[in-house]
């Protein structure tokens, strides 16, 4: 786990309201990549232990809910997401492979990584948070809030965010036809 970054330790709330919390935080985390002054050795590992682990625990906890109880959310919409995950850890696999910050492979990498991220962030907020909002109960997304923050938490102490890890990750998703 990355010190002096903020990563976030939710351990309850509402699951729709924690995930955009969480989305607001990759952008933060993109911001600061891109900064010649960070410390970008530091924000891309805090980057791959959140993005890592919050795409984790919507897949195991969040999505299989939202497909049962919002009706406005569809297996297509969930599928999309998952692959939107997939192809996210593939690009910040190629942020994590690359041994220098201060280069142009390094910046490149970042912004692709960003497009990809900006772009599922506002289609999962659009097709399947909004619609869970009025189609998933109160009680329902508070439960789904507190196991989605105590696996989420879990992985980040783990280093799911971790080189090997995400690499695994990209493997699996291509093995499986995801990428």
């Amino acid at each position: 786990m990355t010190t002096g970054i903020d990563l976030g330790r939710p351990t309850s709330g509402d699951v729709l309201d924690l995930i955009s919390d969480d989305h607001r935080r990759f952008e933060h985390l993109l911001a600061q990549l891109r900064q010649a002054t960070a410390d970008r050795d530091a924000v891309r590992q805090a980057f791959a232990d959140v993005l890592v682990a919050h795409g984790a625990a919507e897949e195991e906890i969040v999505y299989p809910v939202l497909r049962r109880k919002a009706g406005d959310v569809d297996a297509h919409d969930v599928e999309h997401g998952k692959e939107e995950h997939a192809e996210g850890n593939q690009a910040l696999l190629a942020v994590l492979e690359l041994k220098g910050t201060d280069t142009q492979a390094f910046v490149d990498a970042v912004e692709e990584l960003s497009n990809l991220i900006a772009h599922h962030l506002a289609e999962e907020e659009l097709s399947i948070i909004e619609p869970a909002r009025s189609e998933v109960s109160d009680k329902v997304r508070r439960e789904l809030g507190e196991k989605w923050s105590a696996r989420r938490n879990q992985l980040i102490d783990e280093g799911c965010g971790s080189l090997e890890k995400v690499r695994h990750l990209v493997a699996e998703a291509e093995r499986k036809g995801v990428l």
